[in-house]
């Protein structure tokens, strides 16, 4: 029987039609073939690297703009507060000296307690989202300066006391993290860091260098946004040195506590009410912008999992560890530069800037002596990557040296009132100190990154850092009132302790003298969850059963502390 022809070719054409999907279906979802994985892996990362740099540059702008907002506003608060026709036209019998007074006791006494709430406060709320937080508290400052009353201003100065150390000290763990991420982004082929391992020791050192002289650079800049108030603003109201120093005798190593004999009535004409809210409505307005950078540009530290991780040691584990970690004898080392750090950057901002420079030049002239301090210590931050080349140790003991050498001419000089020759002097001076203000500050970040290159360990170190900082700063608070000479040998001496407390540990590293680290405990999780499955564990929809007797069959998570290897615990 003979096959119709017809036949054979419906049958060809309906095959053909159910292949012609098929074939659509391979070349939409198939390879392509210009695709190359490895051009698209290094364009990846190459995006990934874009996001790390765009976050260092965010946290240093937001830094930025914080302390902008927070020195000017303070500095111009407490040059009208003192002003006594001001206080009796504005605010008649609300005592806005002791209210200030109060303010700064508030701003340098809450710090003290900082060392038992600040690693706790970012474990919950992770680095970037303390970062936030912190900025916000700055923010509601400037805000309750708007309605100037006890009941505003005291409490905002206490939570700025309760912020210091944690904006800081998250400060200081952010810009570290981003470089470590740096190198993995970078370095995304090696081995260790495609299993999630932690870096060879010194393989970050190159990025922690790059990306805390940034942040400096830019942080510094501050001290000359800060006096744009004073120069744009206040300095049009400022009575001229002649009538604000007449009753000044001594300056310098001669004077005793903070410019004695400074006139009372420092302004020939009072501000209007509404230009004051114009200049704190665009403080106001520096000080949201900071949040939104923080908020929107800021990215995460760490990943999700790590957090967990970080967070799940135990409270109790998180609160003791700072007081651990001071068992190190690197940190006892370093204490002593902690301790300087804020005895320096005070004594330039307050005994300096007033006994020498305002003394001298007059009050119209502040702006202008911390402006050249902010200038030069935002340009001399740049002189931490000469570490990148030489010996981590010469910014830290140049800066000690440029240091002691100002203090012995400040011991030795005694500039005459209403003396306006001295100015270029003084501004070398102002200039100097920014010098080894940079050097000190940024080599002492840089080399608690170095030392300190655990993730889980970075923001108990940087709290402890900041901790004492902040005590050295109350202790300058307190002794306010001393004789000059008295200030100038308490710097001398704390300084020649942080070089001399410094070398040593240097040399006892390289003797390779073992240092004592706590272990870290380990993370405790519930066994269940997507996140913390095991590798025999299912999470298909017909083992329900099976995973109930499997989840109650794990041990609970030991609380021992996991010791770190021999090799991690040298330098």
């Amino acid at each position: 029987m003979e096959k119709d022809p017809g036949c054979h070719q419906d049958v060809a054409k309906t095959a053909g039609e159910m292949l012609g999907p098929e074939a659509q279906l391979d070349d939409m979802v198939g390879a392509h073939t210009d695709y190359n994985e490895e051009e698209e892996e290094q364009k990846y990362f190459r995006r990934k690297r874009l996001g790390v740099v765009k976050n260092v540059l965010a946290a240093s702008l937001a830094a930025m703009l914080t302390y902008s907002v927070y020195l000017g506003l303070l500095q111009m608060q407490l040059i009208l507060h003192y002003d006594e026709t001001y206080r009796e036209v504005k605010y008649s019998n609300m005592e806005l000296e002791d209210i200030d007074r109060k303010v700064l006791m508030g701003i340098n006494v809450t710090p003290v307690v900082a060392l038992l709430y600040t690693p706790v406060l970012i474990r919950f709320f992770g680095t970037k989202w303390t970062m936030f937080l912190a900025v916000g508290i700055y923010a509601l400052f400037v805000s309750s300066n708007y309605w100037e009353r006890y009941f505003t201003l005291v409490p905002s100065a206490v939570a700025i006391g309760v912020a210091i150390v944690p904006l800081w000290a998250s400060l200081g763990n952010y810009i570290t993290r981003m470089a470590q991420k740096y190198y993995e982004y970078a370095n995304y082929k090696e081995e260790h860091v495609q299993e999630q391992r932690q870096a060879p020791r010194g393989a970050c050192s190159a990025y922690i260098v790059v990306f805390q002289t940034i942040f400096y650079i830019c942080f510094h800049l501050s001290f000359i946004c800060a006096q744009m108030p004073m120069l744009f603003f206040l300095n049009n109201y400022i009575y001229q040195l002649n009538h604000t120093l007449y009753g000044v005798k001594r300056c310098g190593t001669l004077s005793h506590g903070t410019l004695t004999g400074f006139n009372k009535t420092v302004l020939h004409s009072l501000p209007r009410s509404v230009n004051l809210i114009v200049v704190e409505s665009v403080l106001m307005a520096a000080a949201f912008l900071a949040m939104l950078v923080v908020l929107l540009l800021c990215g995460s530290a760490y990943r999700t999992t790590e957090e967990i991780d970080l967070r799940s040691i135990g409270w109790g584990n998180i609160f003791q560890l700072p007081f651990k970690h001071m068992r190190d004898y690197r940190l006892r080392h370093l204490l002593p530069f902690f301790i300087y750090s804020g005895f320096e950057v005070l004594f330039v901002c307050n005994d300096f800037s007033l006994n020498y420079g305002v003394c001298t030049l007059g009050l119209e002239k502040l702006a202008y002596l911390l402006i050249a301090y902010g200038f030069s210590a935002s340009t001399c931050s740049s002189f931490a990557l000469c570490m990148l080349r030489l010996q981590r140790q010469y910014p830290l003991l140049a800066g000690a040296l440029l240091h002691a050498s100002i203090l012995v001419t400040l011991f030795c000089w005694a500039p005459m009132p209403r003396q306006v020759e001295q100015a270029p002097l003084l501004y070398t001076i102002a200039a100097l100190w920014g010098m080894g203000s940079a050097l000190n500050k940024t080599g002492i970040s840089i080399l608690l990154g170095m030392l300190y290159e655990d993730k889980e360990r970075q923001d108990f170190v940087f709290t402890i850092y900041h901790w004492w900082q902040a005590l050295a700063i109350f202790a300058v608070y307190l002794w306010s009132g001393l004789p000059m000479k008295a200030k100038l040998s308490l710097m001398l001496l704390a300084l020649g302790l942080a070089a001399g407390s410094y070398g040593w540990m240097e040399r006892r590293l390289a003797q390779r003298v073992a240092f004592r680290l706590p272990r870290m405990p380990r993370p405790r999780h519930r066994a269940s969850g997507y996140r913390y499955l095991e590798d025999n564990d299912s999470d298909e929809t017909n083992s329900e059963g099976e995973g109930t007797s499997r989840d109650n069959s794990h041990p609970p998570a030991e609380e021992d502390e996991t010791p770190r290897d021999d090799k991690e615990q040298r330098n």
